[in-house]
Order: structure tokens, then C-alpha cells, then sequence
């Protein structure tokens, strides 16, 4: 897969928004390391997350 088809899939993990293109955080789950995307509106509410791996949750 290419990082063009790669971008085209992230979605933020808290309400599925597609992430491409977006102010998104990227970050390593603090337990697993799996990569979680997160759009800005949810960063700014602070809306919980939840891994989908391990399921750790944060907010």
C-alpha cells in the first residue's frame, strides 16, 4: 500500500472522522504502541478513545 492509499484510511479513533488532510494528532498507544489518530475537534473536547488493540482508553 502506498502512504497516499495509507493516509486515505486514518480516521480518528474517538468519532471516525477521515483524518486526511485534517489539524489530526498521530501517537503511539501508551500501552501497545499501535498508532491512533485523533481529529482536532476531539482533541479539544477531550472525547475518550479507545485503542482498538488492547483496548486501553484515554482521554
Amino acid at each position: 500500500m502506498s502512504t497516499t492509499d495509507d493516509r486515505e484510511t486514518r480516521s480518528c479513533v474517538s468519532c471516525g472522522l477521515n483524518i486526511a488532510g485534517t489539524n489530526a494528532a498521530a501517537f503511539k498507544c501508551p500501552d501497545c504502541g499501535q498508532q491512533i489518530y485523533r481529529c482536532a475537534k476531539c482533541r479539544k473536547q477531550s472525547n475518550l478513545y479507545e485503542c482498538p488493540d488492547c483496548g486501553f482508553m484515554g482521554p
